[in-house]
């Protein structure tokens, strides 16, 4: 399709996303059992209250050193939210959903029918030439790696990822990978889980297409041992009083639980396409925002003044009909599953 010369990027434009987890909850029990569907005890989030020390850099310019010492000298009290495993358990079970809809790239409010037109016209050019089974393959492999642990995966013994394809309620399809054996830096999967990953990514591919429905129950064990400490999401509490908790951790009905917002980041961490030079970190894959946003790291690694950011490649690709680089096609493909509003700002 030719440019046209007048048109412009919609005043309303948003897109609904496709993958859609829920809200994870978080279980205990023993390793062994973690294929005989015992009764797993929920975990609670409980209060804990300390007497620790003043940790925190001081404000040290232009201060009485005596007062800075009485500073110092003072207890830190403070209470907070945990949760743990039992003293008899030594395994984590985490369990979210994941619907696959489909229709990705079409939007759910547009309010210009030309560039809707245009649009959809770039969305089926690109399923044409590639289809979803980059992206697919990826969120699949983030799923098989249990990146979506977050803290619960790091120094365990042992991680196993359960994932169920229901229908009509029941399990018809299943895999179980090893997580720890597949990288969280890269996509590159161990030869006896590639069978296993390449099939899950298919009925992924296939939800995207809108070719079936898709509905994925995923199941995680973290072998962590006896007691330890485990981490659902933490609130973020805008304004505290005095005496308030310094740390609010996430339940659903006392069951600690790992937000959607938080599942759905790791499993679209799968921008590896983002600029990079010598002085950058290498971060390996990033979550894929507009604007490359890295918000443990202060960054953003898809500036708008080195034209990779969404907006330029998407204006770019529509209006001036300056298709990106193939990586670059995936990246804006990948923002318009993750959804959101991308009007033309006032």
């Amino acid at each position: 399709m030719s440019k046209s010369t007048t048109l412009k990027t919609a005043s309303v434009l948003a897109f609904e996303r496709k993958l859609d987890p829920s809200d994870a909850l978080m279980y205990s029990g023993r390793w062994e059992q973690r294929n005989q569907h015992p009764d797993w005890k929920p975990i609670t989030v409980n209060e804990k209250s300390v007497r620790g020390t003043i940790s925190n850099r001081l404000k040290a310019k232009d201060q009485d050193p005596a007062k800075l010492d009485a500073q110092i000298d003072k207890p830190n009290l403070q209470t907070v939210d945990v949760a743990s495993l039992p003293a008899n358990a030594d395994t984590l079970k985490t369990r979210f959903t994941l619907r696959v809809l489909g229709g990705a790239g079409t939007p759910s409010a547009c309010n210009d029918s030309a560039y809707q037109e245009r649009l959809l016209s770039v969305v089926r050019e690109y399923v044409s030439n590639y289809g979803f089974k980059t992206l697919a393959y990826r969120y699949a492999y983030n799923l098989a790696n249990a990146r979506f642990l977050w803290r619960n995966r790091i120094g365990a013994e042992q991680v196993e990822v359960q994932v169920n394809l229901l229908e009509d309620g029941n399990v018809a399809q299943s895999w179980t990978f090893d997580a720890l054996n597949q990288s969280l830096r890269g996509f590159e999967v161990d030869s006896e889980a590639a069978t296993a990953l390449e099939a899950l990514a298919a009925h992924i591919e296939q939800g995207l297409c809108n070719e079936r429905h898709v509905l994925l129950e995923v199941v995680a064990f973290s072998r962590l041992g006896d007691g330890q400490e485990v981490f659902p999401s933490q609130e973020l509490v805008l304004e505290r009083g005095r005496g308030d908790k310094s740390k609010t951790l996430y339940a659903v009905n006392h069951v600690a639980g790992i937000h959607s917002q938080k599942l759905g980041n790791a499993i679209r961490t799968i921008d590896t396409w983002y600029p990079q030079s010598e002085a950058t970190v290498d971060l390996g894959p990033i979550a894929v925002e507009p604007y490359g946003s890295v918000t443990t790291r202060g960054a953003a690694y898809r500036q708008p003044k080195q034209k990779s950011d969404f907006y330029n490649l998407l204006d770019n690709w529509l209006l001036k009909d300056q298709a990106p680089s193939e990586e670059n096609q995936h990246f804006v493909m990948a923002i318009l599953i993750r959804g959101g509003v991308f009007g033309e700002a006032n």
